[in-house]
């Protein structure tokens, strides 16, 4: 019996350690969290953090703030109204700086699984997308912190402290990606369609060649401080959007996504109707305004929050009108596209005001049909209300269309656009409050902490108040 009991022993051992070491790999793997993901389920997720998470959430809270296209009166909104704590902490960005790098690490993925050594050799429909993709966010990065880590980043295990990239250099780099995805989009390829995983195209090649060129111009506008390339801006934008239909731009379906806004709305309320932006709508007789703003709940009547110094509370001051789970989120909208048009024409030469005339309307009409009303609308405000003002200062008119253009989602661009102005000596839009204005955004407190690179430029973080990125002026 003891015999028996024994040989049992040994072939139950024998069965356990005969188990190969592939075997054991095949139980060990996990088939719902995958090592390699298709190119193709790469971009989706991309495309919604990129819209969520990046362009639609706190970058666009705070900068809307900054800009007076909202006033902050409850929790963190109220801190950067009274610019208190919030825009000079590393803690503030933070969830976006991470998010965005985990954008830039699974779009280095996409590219490298699309490219010549890649599993995916010849995708160059992805490949394009994924470089625009990465183009995007890494612009939108820079453009906010200034220099920031790139070239020795997303090399986790390997690099845990990157150094920091010189913003010059990395809008080389910005360039770079967007000419060489408008190549990769115009060659042919044996995959098929990524369809409806590209949740903003459908996979459109010819549509996404636009938006690279429509990025390509506002890309260029930016760095006109530093290199003023007015021709390019309009050669880039002529081979762009021939309408709002083309724009570069993410849907909610209401349900199973919303926008970012409506969602902050909901959950925070922490946002009231900005004076400042009302009466630059009423100094126009804008009939936006009653799109714009809608009355607190028990309030007859909207109450407007004043710039800089507001009562914090909540149900008081009146609120958007634009917020709806459904409202898209714009990363490069076709009225911008206009409006850039329009700034590079009258900037060009004196010639070209009549040109830069029709592009601002076109850019006006746009943004009327984006609210709600109609491009008839547009024009009778424009003949009425905005002629008169363009022709005694056609850069100024522009500038504030495209400001007014910007309420809610577009606070990014305003921002940027404010401080590319103030850089090129044009004070063209009047900000109500008299506090500091932040001229960049705080590094993440993830690598503030943990690379010495990032801490010693972060310093204190009272540097968002006295140093520019590099193209408004400043040297990071």
């Amino acid at each position: 019996m003891k015999t028996i009991k024994l040989y049992s022993l040994i072939m139950l051992l024998s069965i356990l350690f005969g188990c190969s070491e592939d075997a054991m790999d095949t139980i060990n793997n996990n088939p719902n969290n995958p090592k390699k993901v298709e190119s193709r389920f790469i971009l989706t997720d991309v495309m919604t953090s990129t819209a969520f998470s990046i362009t639609g959430s706190d970058y666009a809270f705070y900068s809307s703030v900054y800009m007076e296209l909202n006033v902050g009166i409850w929790g963190q909104m109220y801190n950067a109204e009274k610019r208190l704590v919030d825009p000079a902490s590393a803690t503030t960005y933070n969830n976006s700086w991470n998010a965005q790098y985990r954008n830039l690490y699974e779009l280095k993925t996409s590219i490298e699984q699309c490219s010549e050594n890649g599993p995916e050799k010849g995708n160059f429909v992805n490949l394009g997308i994924s470089q625009i993709l990465f183009a995007y966010n890494l612009a939108m990065l820079t453009d906010l912190m200034g220099d920031i880590p790139v070239t020795e980043a997303l090399q986790p295990g390997k690099v845990y402290q990157p150094r920091i990239d010189k913003q010059e250099a990395v809008y080389t780099e910005v360039f770079r990606l967007l000419d060489e995805a408008i190549l990769n989009l115009g060659k042919a390829t044996t995959y098929p369609s990524i369809g409806n995983q590209d949740l903003i195209y459908k996979g459109d090649k010819a549509k996404w060649i636009k938006a690279a060129n429509a990025l390509k111009a506002r890309f260029t506008m930016r760095l006109s401080f530093r290199s003023a390339k007015y021709d390019k801006v309009i050669e880039y934008a002529n081979a762009s959007f021939t309408g709002a239909a083309e724009e570069l731009k993410y849907t909610y379906t209401g349900s199973a996504s919303v926008n970012p806004f409506s969602r902050f709305f909901q959950d925070r309320n922490y946002f009231g109707a900005s004076k400042s932006l009302s009466d630059k709508l009423t100094e126009r007789n804008d009939p936006r305004s009653a799109k714009f703003f809608k009355p607190a709940t028990g309030q007859s009547s909207v109450i407007f929050a004043p710039n800089g110094n507001p009562e914090q509370r909540q149900a008081y001051y009146g609120y958007s009108g634009l917020t709806s789970v459904t409202a898209p989120t714009y990363l490069m909208s076709y009225h911008e596209l206009q409006f850039l048009k329009a700034e590079a024409l009258v900037r060009s030469t004196p010639s070209q005001v009549a040109a830069a005339e029709t592009e601002l309307v076109k850019g006006i009409q746009a943004a009327f049909v984006k609210v709600g009303l109609t491009a008839t609308d547009a024009t009778t405000y424009y003949n009425n209300n905005v002629k008169a003002r363009f022709d005694a200062n056609p850069l100024k008119e522009i500038m504030i269309q495209k400001y007014l253009a910007s309420y809610e989602d577009e606070g990014i661009e305003a921002y940027n656009d404010y401080r590319r102005l103030k850089a090129m000596g044009d004070d063209l839009i009047t900000l109500a409050s008299t506090l500091q204005f932040p001229q960049r955004f705080t590094y993440g407190s993830s690598d503030v902490t943990t690379n010495p690179n990032v801490r010693n430029a972060y310093g204190d973080g009272s540097y968002v108040y006295t140093e520019k990125v590099w193209w408004a002026g400043g040297t990071r």
